[in-house]
C-alpha cells in the first residue's frame, strides 16, 4: 500500500450474458481500462455511441508508472471533461535542466510563448489519472465498464469481432461491430491474432524509485549525466503530487533486477543523491528495460489497436501514454463517421497511416535519446561527454544534448486528408498542424480557443468587426451546417457580434491573428481532433465542402 494513495476496489458485476445465458452484441467493445482505453471510451460515449469497456483488473495502475502528461494531451482531456482536476492535482512545469557532473550545461522551456491555457507538462501519478478518467466515464450512461472481465479469445470476421471473456462466474461470448484494443505493451489480443510488432530492445536497465519527502526543489525536470552521486550513469528527477519525487537511476545491463529492487540496495543510492540528513520514505520501486517498436498497421479490419498495444517507446521524452491518448484522438472521430455511414471504412486506413507516422517520429526521437543517454561504445561515450562539456559555453553543442526530446504532437503534413495551400501564409499552422491555443472571449464564457473547437468539423472565418459581416457571407457560413457532414462556422473578430445563427469569437489579445496569420476573409477548416485540414484567404463554400470531402475520404 502507498502512504499517499488508497487504491479503489471496483466492484465486479455478473454480466447479463452469463445471468441470462445468451451471447452479447455491442457496437464498440474496448479492451483495457488504462489511460488509453478509457479516453477512447469516454470520447465515443460523449459523442452518443454506446461502448462496452472490459478490463481484467479491479483497480487502477499499481505504482506511479506514467507520470508526465504533455500540453497536447491535456488539451485532449479538456475536451473529455476531466483535465482541470488533473492539472489542479498534478505538478505543472515548463523548464527542464540538464547537468553534466556538477555543472548545469543546458536548459529548455516547453512553453516559451505567453498566453497558452495549459502548461508544457504536468507530473501526475498514473493512478490519479486513471481514477479521474474512471470517474468521468461513470458519468456517461452509455458507457459500461466491466472489471474482472478477461478476454481469452478473439475471432475476427469481415463485419465483426467475436470475443470470449472469462469472469469469476465463468465465460461468456460477446460480438463487437468494432473492437478497439488497448491492452498494453504485451497485448494478449495482438498475440492471439498472431500480428506483428517489430523494433529494438535496448540492453540497459533503469531503477524507478518513488520517494515521499519534503523538499523545496523547483518544479522542474532535472537530468544528470555522470553525477558525483552516481558515477558513469544517468539520473532523472521529477516532482509529482503529494510530495512524491520520481527518481530514475541508470543501472546498466549486467545487474539482477530483483536484487536492485531491494530496499538495502535502493536506499543507499537515494542517500548518496540527497544526503544522509534528508528524511524520505520509499514508496514504490521498479526496474525496467525498454524497447522501441510498432506494428506494421494499427487497423486490421474490425480490430483497431491503440497505445502500447500498437507501439512502444523508451520512457525518455514521456511519449508513451501521451502518444496513446493522441491515437484515440485521431481514431474516434473517424470511427464515429464510419459507424454513422457518413464516411467509408477507408477513412480508418488514415488512422493507421497518420498514427504510424507519429509513432515513427516518437521511435526516432526516443531511440536517439536512448543512444545519447546510454552510449554502448567507448567512441559514443567520448562523443557524448565532449558534447556535454562544450554545451555549457557554446550554443551549437546545446542543440546536440539529448536527455529526452519531450513529447509534442505530430504535424501531419503528409496526410492525404489535407487540402494543400493555394494561398500564401506565414507561421506554423499549416494543413496537418495541431492547433495552437490562444485566449479568446465568447458569449458562453469560453476563454480559450481550444475550448471553443473540437469534436466536429468547424470553420474559423476572420473579419475585424463581426458586426460588419455582410449578408451573403453570413448566409454562406450558415449554409455549411446543412450537409451530411456539417461544418460549424465561427466568426473570429476583434470586436462586434456576428449575425444571428453564427458564433462570435473575440480575439482578446490578438494571439489568434498572430498565430494563424489572419487577414480579413481568411478561413481555416478544422478537423474534429483540432488539426488544421485546410485554409484560404477568401471564403468559397464549394472549396470548403470539397476539403471536408477530402478530409473524410468522401472525395
Amino acid at each position: 500500500m502507498l502512504s499517499t494513495f488508497q487504491y479503489p476496489k471496483f466492484e465486479y458485476v455478473r454480466p447479463p450474458e452469463i445471468a441470462e445465458g445468451r451471447e452479447g452484441h455491442y457496437p464498440v467493445v474496448i479492451v483495457g481500462a488504462g489511460p488509453v482505453g478509457l479516453t477512447a471510451a469516454i470520447d465515443l460515449a460523449q459523442q452518443g455511441q454506446s461502448v462496452l469497456l472490459l478490463d481484467n483488473d479491479d483497480t487502477v495502475s499499481i505504482g506511479s508508472r506514467g507520470v508526465c502528461y504533455a500540453k497536447r494531451t491535456l488539451e485532449v482531456l479538456d475536451r473529455l471533461g476531466c483535465a482541470e482536476e488533473m492539472v489542479q492535482k498534478g505538478v505543472s512545469w515548463n523548464v527542464g535542466r540538464t547537468f553534466f557532473r556538477e555543472e548545469e550545461v543546458f536548459n529548455f522551456n516547453l512553453c516559451p510563448e505567453p498566453d497558452h491555457h495549459r502548461p508544457g507538462m504536468i507530473n501526475l501519478q498514473q493512478y490519479y489519472l486513471e481514477d479521474d478518467l474512471i470517474k468521468r466515464a461513470r458519468q456517461l450512461p452509455n458507457l459500461e465498464i466491466r472489471f474482472k472481465n478477461n478476454v481469452i479469445g478473439v475471432t475476427p470476421a469481415e463485419d465483426r469481432a467475436t470475443l470470449r471473456v472469462e469472469t469469476p462466474d465463468g465465460a461468456y461470448t460477446v460480438r463487437a461491430d468494432w473492437l478497439i484494443v488497448a491492452d498494453g505493451a504485451r497485448s494478449p489480443i495482438r498475440t492471439m491474432l498472431g500480428l506483428d510488432i517489430d523494433g529494438k530492445i535496448f540492453m540497459d536497465r533503469f531503477l524507478i524509485a518513488d520517494v515521499v519527502m519534503k523538499a523545496d526543489f523547483p518544479t522542474e525536470r532535472w537530468f544528470w549525466f555522470d553525477p558525483p552521486f552516481h558515477r558513469n550513469q544517468s539520473v532523472l528527477l521529477h516532482r509529482q503530487a503529494d510530495n512524491v519525487f520520481r527518481i530514475d537511476f541508470q543501472l546498466g545491463w549486467n545487474v539482477d533486477p530483483e536484487v536492485e529492487k531491494k530496499p538495502e540496495k535502493v536506499i543507499p543510492r537515494i542517500k548518496a543523491m540527497l544526503g544522509d540528513d534528508r528524511e524520505f520514505e520509499l514508496e514504490w520501486v521498479s526496474v525496467y528495460t525498454f524497447q522501441c517498436r510498432r506494428m506494421n498497421s494499427f487497423n486490421h479490419g474490425r480490430v483497431l489497436f491503440v497505445g502500447d498495444a500498437a507501439h512502444q517507446v523508451s520512457p525518455f521524452g514521456a511519449r508513451g501514454a501521451n502518444s496513446g491518448i493522441q491515437d484515440t484522438d485521431n481514431l474516434v472521430w473517424k470511427l464515429k463517421l464510419v459507424m454513422d455511414g457518413k464516411a467509408p471504412a477507408t477513412l480508418l486506413d488514415t488512422y493507421s497511416e497518420e498514427r504510424c507516422y507519429a509513432a515513427d517520429e516518437n521511435i526516432m526521437n526516443s531511440t536517439r535519446s536512448t543512444d545519447f543517454i546510454t552510449p554502448k561504445s567507448t567512441v559514443s561515450t567520448t562523443f557524448r561527454n565532449a558534447v556535454l562539456g562544450l554545451a555549457e559555453q557554446f550554443p551549437f553543442a546545446r542543440a546536440l544534448v539529448n536527455s529526452g526530446r519531450l513529447s509534442v504532437p505530430s504535424f501531419l503534413v503528409g496526410s492525404r486528408l489535407n487540402t494543400a495551400d493555394s494561398d500564401v501564409f506565414a507561421g506554423t499552422m499549416i494543413p496537418g498542424a495541431p492547433m495552437d491555443d490562444a485566449p479568446v472571449a465568447m458569449a458562453d464564457g469560453t476563454q480559450w480557443l481550444l475550448r471553443a473547437v473540437g469534436n466536429r468539423f468547424q470553420l474559423l472565418h476572420y473579419i475585424p468587426d463581426a458586426s460588419a459581416l455582410d449578408a451573403p457571407t453570413a448566409q454562406a457560413l450558415r449554409s455549411l451546417v446543412d450537409a451530411q457532414i456539417p461544418v460549424e462556422a465561427i466568426v473570429v473578430a476583434e470586436r462586434g457580434t456576428a449575425p444571428a445563427g453564427l458564433k462570435t469569437l473575440i480575439d482578446a489579445k490578438g494571439r489568434v491573428r498572430e498565430r494563424y496569420d489572419l487577414r480579413e476573409g481568411t478561413s481555416y477548416l478544422l478537423r474534429p481532433d483540432q488539426h488544421v485540414a485546410a485554409r484560404w484567404r477568401v471564403l468559397d463554400v464549394a472549396r470548403v465542402r470539397a476539403a471536408v470531402a477530402r478530409a473524410t475520404c468522401n472525395a
